[in-house]
Formats: structure tokens, sequence, C-alpha cells
């Protein structure tokens, strides 16, 4: 096998990793019941939640929903302001 050859391979297998880690993602959504939007809709419920504390940034919030074979895990990130008004 060439150099090439192998390389193509290794970018093969990293595709079929991310697309087998997004039809993970779709099937958790819908063996939970969890509609689609879910994670914007967490986001937004936060934003409207953080909006009286002004030493957060609520442009930068993140939501993540990370699944696994073991278990599922919902990350949230609410940044500070660096100016801290």
């Amino acid at each position: 096998m060439s150099i090439l050859g192998f390389l193509s391979f290794w970018k093969r297998d990293k595709s079929a990793n991310v697309a087998k880690e997004r039809l993970m993602l779709v099937l958790s959504y819908e063996r939970k019941d969890l509609p689609s939007d879910f994670t914007e809709r967490v986001r937004k419920d936060l934003i409207k939640i953080f909006e009286k504390y002004p030493q957060f940034n609520l442009k930068d919030i993140e939501v993540n929903l990370k699944t696994g074979f073991s278990r599922d895990e919902l990350s949230i990130c609410i940044p500070f302001r660096k100016d801290r008004r």
C-alpha cells in the first residue's frame, strides 16, 4: 500500500467515525423522545434566566449533548464577561 493509499484510508475511517457519532446523536434524541432542537431550547431558557445577572456573557452560552455507549452527558458553559460590568 502506498503512502497516499494509507492516507485516503485514514480519511475514510475518520469520516466514518463522524457519521457514526452523528447517527448516535440522532438515535439518542429519538430514544429519549427529545425534540431535535432540544439544546437550542435549553440555551434560550438559560439566556432568559441569566439576563438579570450582568456578569455573564449571554451571547457565548454553549449547550451540548454528548452521547456515549454507557451514558449521555449534557454540558453547559456560561462564560463570565471579560469587562465584568
